[in-house]
């Protein structure tokens, strides 16, 4: 059933010189919460009184100057709201309360008595002007809809100089709804009529706010719209150009940005997208977009969790796991080829000190909004080398050398495969202490002393001395050696017990605390005689001992293997 045949196909404005591609966002636009007015509308469940005054006092927090309270008119929860706020002195000096009200006089009176006593107040007032609307809802011409704005704009000044000896201080917004559904020339001249009416001036311009209540074309289109509106528009700039747009497409960030390089001031939106159908624009995504351009967006996430929180508490919705920056998911690799380059660019940062963010995979650093590295890289059957390497590094400090990466990450993936289901940090580490740490024979070290043996003959001026007994299945076998160094003497040591054929090739360790009861880790890469490739570690407080129990764990994990197919030097995970 070919039912896309019912649809037309949007027209667009023709603007063939436009001028917004070439644009760069270089600032802050003003920003607008709706979040306790066109938000909370939308919620099953609307806030109760107290939720919306916490909801409230978080956006003051967060830096908004401009928030959007309530409908007064609609109802009493939303008359109610209004006076517990200016009653209750929760309003700061610096911060504008927005109200709703449609182009009606009745509803207009009804608004300005909720307000009364307010410092700062933006009545915001609407009529719907698309050809849809005009021709299904109202069946009204052009002219008798702009008579309904202008009706509305007239008493909403009147209303206002009213007040002006009262120490308030009023501005005015008017919305052209359905703007994006609007023709483009009609929106000029009705927004043109409103400013003459509200007597605008560019030291007291009114807000045009330009929704796209319902996304009907691509952000594209929009942005037009918004550059066509603003060139024809006569007195410009005794006009603040405002963003209200929807989500319907899913593209309603891509419509904020966009219409900020097509010239408008100031964008409308809601903390993670809540709002009718498909939701407003999330102005969280939109706000720390900029962040990562090196844009001040004026407003503090840096504690997205908690606002996630409360915002899911009071609105009983829910942010989805893979929300851009605050769903829990977020900053979360399991690819294995994401994770290799996100730790890379952890040690590249770390080896460099860069002042900049130069983290493949992660656009933002976690950290600037509160959140922690732990599950930046999180382990499955996808993951790869370099997430086990990530995890074990960032969460434990245990940095084992990139050569031991394929080995121990060929050890998770197969426990991933096993369980069906992902690692947490500590299986991980548990992995790990399982593979190397918990190695307990058949070869173990009973007693061990380390000497230095004064010597003219070597360039370190003296000869290391191992001596110790090694046990195996209950028999006790002495060893002496000397070499160059502790290690070497061990090894040359290990002879005497049978123990032959091994060749050292490479040795790592660090500190894995701090302070005088830190302790040593060491990664010790052993060639076994059959051409086996594998690493023990070893823990101690001497370091000449954590390589001593590295070398042991190695050997032991060679004959632990025996006679099992040849792996544990190839695997490289994903």
């Amino acid at each position: 059933m070919q039912t896309y045949t019912k649809y037309r196909p949007f027209t667009p404005i023709p603007l063939p010189d436009r001028t917004w591609p070439g644009n760069t966002i270089t600032r802050a636009p003003v920003w607008c919460s709706v979040d306790l007015r066109d938000g909370n509308q939308a919620l099953v469940t609307p806030m109760n009184l107290p939720e919306k005054l916490e909801y409230f006092h978080a956006l003051v927090s967060m830096g908004f100057k401009e928030i959007e309270v309530g409908f007064p008119s609609a109802s009493q929860p939303e008359y109610d709201i209004l006076r517990t706020l200016i009653e209750g002195g929760h309003i700061p000096p610096d911060v504008h309360i927005q109200v709703l009200v449609q182009a009606r006089e009745h509803l207009i009176r009804k608004t300005f008595e909720a307000v009364a006593g307010a410092s700062n107040v933006i009545i915001h007032f609407y009529n719907s002007t698309s050809t849809l609307q005009r021709k299904v809802v109202f069946e009204k011409d052009m002219q008798g809809i702009i008579d309904i704005a202008l009706e509305g704009a007239r008493l909403v000044r009147q209303l206002a100089d009213e007040h002006a000896g009262g120490g308030m201080n009023i501005r005015f917004e008017y919305s052209p709804e359905s703007f994006s559904g609007t023709e483009g020339d009609f929106a000029v001249e009705i927004c043109r009529q409103v400013m003459q009416a509200l007597r605008a001036t560019p030291g007291d311009p009114v807000i045009l706010n330009l929704p796209s209540t319902v996304e009907m074309c691509t952000p594209n289109t929009y942005a037009d719209q918004i550059e066509y509106f603003i060139r024809r528009l006569p007195n410009r700039d005794a006009a603040i150009i405002s963003l209200h747009p929807h989500n319907d497409r899913g593209t309603g960030v891509a419509c904020a940005e966009l219409g900020l390089l097509a010239g408008a001031d100031r964008v409308e939106g809601t903390l993670f997208g809540n709002g009718e159908r498909t939701g407003n624009l999330d102005l969280v995504t939109v706000a720390l977009n900029m962040h990562t351009q090196g844009i001040d967006a004026g407003l503090d996430f840096s504690n997205i969790d908690a606002l996630r929180a409360l915002y899911e508490r009071t609105t009983k919705m829910r942010v989805p796991e893979r929300q851009p920056y605050a769903g829990k998911l977020a900053f979360t690799a399991f690819s294995g080829s994401h994770q290799d380059a996100i730790n890379k660019g952890r040690q590249y940062m770390a080896r460099t000190g860069s002042p900049t963010w130069e983290i493949p995979y992660l656009p933002i650093d976690p950290a600037d909004v509160g959140r922690a590295y732990e599950p930046v890289v999180r382990i499955n059957s996808q993951s790869g080398k370099g997430g086990s390497a990530y995890i074990l590094a960032t969460v434990f400090g245990y940095h084992m050398p990139k050569t031991m990466h394929p080995e121990f990450g060929a050890i998770v993936q197969a426990a991933c495969e096993q369980k069906g289901d992902e690692l947490s940090p500590n299986e991980v580490l548990a992995l790990f202490q399982k593979a190397y740490l918990e190695i307990d024979g058949p070869w173990k070290l009973l007693r061990y002393a380390f000497f230095e043996e004064a010597s003219a003959h070597t360039e370190a001026g003296g000869v290391s001395h191992f001596s110790g007994t090694l046990t195996r299945g209950g028999t006790e076998t002495p060893l002496d050696g000397r070499g160059n160094g502790p290690i070497d003497a061990f090894c040359n040591a290990l002879d005497q017990a049978g123990i032959r054929g091994y060749a050292f090739l490479d040795y790592h360790e660090h500190a894995i605390s701090q302070g005088s009861n830190s302790k040593a880790l060491a990664y010790i890469r052993l060639k076994a005689p059959d051409g086996r490739v594998m690493f023990g570690v070893g823990v101690s407080a001497n370091i000449n001992v954590a390589s001593v129990r590295g070398i042991l764990c190695a050997i032991n994990r060679f004959e632990a293997c025996a006679g099992q197919p040849r792996e544990a030097d190839s695997a490289g995970g994903r």
